[in-house]
């Protein structure tokens, strides 16, 4: 599988899904019937948050948030008719590399505002069939537990009754079955 992403860190005081990325990965897929398969996928994606400077606005601050992840995704699937496969699931996620700057200076480099190691999500998405072998798909990833060390920032949000920064990512892939 190979795809591109767009994302955003929601709890930065930021909006839009600004930072574009990569995701490649490969799975395994256990069919359980002719509708239904479940699916253990390893994959890289990266994550994160951008604002560009804007001198026409006279917003001269730039701001950005790359994270690249390791991820796990154990996915329940269900086939509509021929062409159309609905798709839900967890997904642990392992952090590889993390880069934060302001106005191109890095920032944020201690431990009390790092980000953690490890990241839970849930995933859903749909994908079509374009032969046996071929498929494209749009997905959502977002983290269910904030990505940050520390969770007492203004900005923060509230998700699943806890406070942080959250990934949200919108993802569209390409698939090839061998």
């Amino acid at each position: 599988m190979a795809g591109l992403c767009a994302s955003q860190v929601a709890g930065d005081k930021l909006s839009g899904y600004n930072k574009a990325g990569i995701f490649a990965g490969t799975y395994v897929a256990l069919h359980l019937n002719d509708r239904t398969a479940l699916r253990l996928e390893l994959d890289y994606i990266q994550k994160g948050s951008r604002h560009n400077a804007d001198s026409s606005k006279n917003n001269l601050n730039s701001y950005i948030i790359r994270l690249g992840y390791v991820e796990m995704p154990f996915i329940l699937q269900v086939r509509y008719g021929k062409k159309i496969i609905a798709e839900v699931g967890p997904a642990m996620s392992f952090l590889l590399h993390s880069y934060e700057a302001i106005n191109k200076g890095e920032i944020f480099n201690d431990v009390q505002y790092g980000f953690k190691k490890q990241n839970l999500s849930i995933i859903a998405g749909v994908s079509y069939a374009v032969n046996e072998r071929v498929s494209v798909g749009l997905r959502t990833n977002n983290s269910l537990n904030s990505i940050r060390v520390n969770k007492k920032v203004d900005g923060y949000r509230q998700r699943f009754g806890t406070f942080g920064q959250f990934n949200d990512v919108l993802l569209f892939n390409l698939s090839y079955k061998l």
